[in-house]
């Protein structure tokens, strides 16, 4: 496979969540924005012992993803796993199911997860690494790519780290910068991204810090990255590819007053397609009002007055109070 095959360039990825990236969120996404190029599964967790089969890979990617051929396109399956986890095993079910894509998660930076040697750990292991990467390159044929940190302590493995995932195969690498022990703090530092796309011969997708339309203009003319992937700026903007494909329409102008705005109105249909896709698999009105709180820790910050309509919506008692609030607010 062509290395550039993996995303068309430019593409705007949302990034795998965990809890959050489920097949009933992915569905709405794909139906209400499908601007976005690429969604990912939340990470499998690869366990060490236990039965695997194919029913359990089904039921975390979406079956009713999997029967559809265009969101099939658009979907990909992410795994975290260690050198002593069953990885052949999943691996190989992935291939026999012709999985198309398949993302390693590097950059998980859990105390827990790290503490089994997986995700950010193995950036700090480079024999165990490279163990998980050959063991998957071996015996999967689709994609593969990696999601990854500058490193885990440190950066000092950094160059070495993107010589190694290139040398064993890996089509692609998404770099979020900012090394495991830095958590989400500070700024991202951006210059690890140029830095890296220089030094790889694979398509650089940059991670980090990029909130509005203006950002992603800017890591792409900053850093000469191959793609751009979105997390906590996906989940307070959900709606961000959509605005950022019109703002290149409209040859790169953007009323910020009409933003907000439109805020509601994607407000509004965000949380109506939410709510089909959770009744679609028959959550109850509590699980759903849960998750929809969730989500509203992230979604209000544009606002004047972002604090108190945050701590409304989170004081919800009721889904319907909830939807309540959402219908009233301007």
């Amino acid at each position: 496979m062509n290395n550039f095959d993996v995303f068309p360039k430019k593409s705007l990825l949302f990034a795998p969540m965990e809890g959050i990236t489920d097949e009933p969120y992915r569905i709405a996404m794909l139906k209400t924005f499908p601007e976005w190029d690429q969604f990912f599964t939340d990470f499998l967790r690869v366990p060490t012992v236990g039965k695997i089969n194919e029913k359990m890979i089904m039921e975390h990617y979406g079956p009713r993803i999997y029967a559809n051929e265009s969101w099939r396109k658009k979907n990909s399956f992410q795994i975290l796993t260690t050198p002593r986890a069953q990885t052949l095993l999943v691996t190989e079910i992935l291939e026999s199911m012709k999985m198309h894509h398949l993302d390693l998660n590097l950059g998980c930076p859990s105390k827990k997860v790290n503490s089994h040697l997986g995700g950010a750990y193995l950036l700090s292991d480079h024999k165990a690494l490279r163990t998980v990467l050959q063991t998957i390159r071996n015996n999967f044929t689709g994609r593969f790519t990696v999601k990854m940190r500058i490193g885990y302590r440190d950066d000092i493995n950094f160059s070495d780290t993107l010589k190694l995932i290139q040398d064993e195969g890996v089509e692609a690498i998404t770099l979020h910068a900012r090394t495991r022990d830095q958590l989400y703090k500070g700024v991202a530092d951006w210059n690890y991204i140029a830095k890296a796309v220089s030094e790889v011969k694979i398509p650089l997708i940059g991670n980090g810090d990029i909130w509005i339309v203006e950002d992603i203009e800017k890591i792409f003319q900053e850093t000469k990255c191959h793609s751009v992937m979105f997390g906590r700026s996906a989940l307070k903007t959900p709606w961000l590819a959509k605005l950022y494909k019109e703002y290149i329409d409209e040859g790169g102008h953007i009323d910020e007053t009409f933003l907000l705005f439109e805020r509601k109105k994607y407000l509004d249909q965000y949380f109506d397609a939410l709510l089909v896709e959770y009744r679609e698999i028959g959550w109850a009105d509590n699980l759903i009002l849960k998750r929809f709180k969730s989500f509203s820790r992230n979604l209000f910050d544009d606002y004047e007055n972002f604090e108190t309509i945050r701590g409304n919506f989170l004081r919800s008692e009721s889904l319907a109070e909830f939807q309540n609030r959402l219908a009233v607010l301007k």
